[in-house]
């Protein structure tokens, strides 16, 4: 081996060149590794669409309320997630006072919330709630996002009138 300010050894070479490919490798993978739990790990709200603060959030029982006398209502309301779309996070169950539930949509497709592990997690919702009529081919579809069964889905064969919420902003605090 003749050393005269670099290198003459191809082996030597391409030794240094698999042992450097190996090193970087290694350490590409154990950066790799560790970011998803130390973000997975992290505490707090979680804001999605526009950011929004539980400030002056009304409660599920009073928006209920207020819901019973209108069609509509421009509203910021604190709620439990029931289930959120398995396919996109393009939407959102949540739980009414009364055992029902809301659709929760998001304004302009804009955003979307984790396809799974909101089940029972409470949200400040900020939007636009709404009394409408849902059509056979919504609710199948919104069954199918839900992951029902062919079967289940089949047996949906009426329109249904449903409260729904689009929302501005979504703040998931626990």
């Amino acid at each position: 081996m003749h050393w005269n300010g670099e290198l003459r050894t191809t082996k030597y070479t391409g030794t240094m060149n698999r042992i450097s490919t190996y090193l970087l490798g290694t350490a590409f993978l154990l950066a790799c590794q560790s970011a998803p739990s130390s973000a997975l790990a992290q505490d707090g709200p979680k804001s999605y669409g526009e950011k929004i603060t539980p400030v002056g959030a009304m409660s599920i029982e009073a928006f209920a309320k207020s819901m019973s006398v209108t069609d509509s209502l421009a509203a910021k309301v604190e709620c439990e997630i029931i289930t959120s779309c398995t396919m996109k996070g393009c939407w959102m169950d949540v739980k009414m006072p009364d055992g029902g539930t809301m659709k929760v949509r998001f304004k302009d497709y804009g955003f979307f919330v984790p396809k799974k592990g909101l089940e029972g997690k409470r949200a400040v919702l900020q939007g636009q709630a709404a009394r409408e009529t849902m059509d056979v081919a919504t609710l199948r579809h919104y069954a199918e996002d839900a992951g029902k069964s062919k079967e289940e889905v089949e047996k949906i064969t009426e329109p249904k009138h449903v409260l729904t919420f689009l929302a501005d902003g979504v703040l998931i605090t626990d």
